[in-house]
C-alpha cells in the first residue's frame, strides 16, 4: 500500500486477481536460490530422526518437571 498508493481494498483485490489468476498480467516470480550451510553433522547421521529426538527429549524434561 505505501509503495503503490493505493487502498487496502485496492491491494488485497489485485493481489487475490493475481494469486487466483484472474488477469491478464504474467506472473514472474523471483528466482529462488537454495544456499547450502555445512552444519557438522557426522556421516550416518539420520537427519530424518531429530525431531524425534527433540520429541523425546522435551517429552522427558516435562516428565522431570511433573516428578514430584
Amino acid at each position: 500500500m505505501r509503495r503503490s498508493g493505493e487502498g487496502m481494498k485496492a491491494v488485497v483485490n489485485r493481489t487475490l486477481r493475481l494469486g487466483l489468476g484472474m488477469t491478464d498480467e504474467p506472473i514472474v516470480p523471483e528466482p529462488f536460490t537454495v544456499v547450502p550451510h555445512a552444519f557438522g553433522f557426522r556421516p550416518g547421521t539420520d537427519l530424518d530422526r531429530l525431531n524425534q529426538l527433540v520429541d523425546e527429549l522435551e517429552a522427558e524434561e516435562g516428565a522431570r518437571k511433573l516428578a514430584p
